[in-house]
């Protein structure tokens, strides 16, 4: 049974950082694709970074040069470093594998709030 488990949300103050972590088990390997997502109340769930299976990495253009994607294959990992927070970076924030054949899981989400 596929599994994305996220953790490392909480509460910042704007201008700090966390790390955010979604470890993958079951069925997902390595060649899966990952992605970062976020979703705000009311608001459709946006994509933040994603990267290939071979490592290639995209982001969103509100993200860019404050967050960055990574995965540990041997670890079974994949990390979201977000540094320069903001308010507007507040939101549960969602582990997505996708594989090539289009199989497609989510995990439950991880609050992230940016506040003084």
């Amino acid at each position: 049974q596929a599994q994305l488990v996220e953790s490392g949300g909480g509460l910042v103050q704007p201008g700090g950082s966390l790390r955010l972590s979604c470890a993958w088990s079951g069925s997902i390997s390595s060649s899966y694709s990952m992605a970062w997502y976020r979703q705000v109340p009311g608001k459709q769930r946006g994509l933040v970074a994603a990267i290939g299976s071979g490592g290639s990495t995209n982001y969103a253009d509100s993200v860019k040069g404050r967050f960055t994607i990574s995965r540990d294959n041997t670890k079974n990992t994949m990390y979201l470093q977000m540094d320069s927070l903001k308010p507007e970076d507040s939101a549960v924030y969602y582990c997505n594998a996708q594989s090539r054949l289009g199989y497609n899981f989510w995990g439950r989400g991880t609050q992230v709030t940016v506040s003084s």
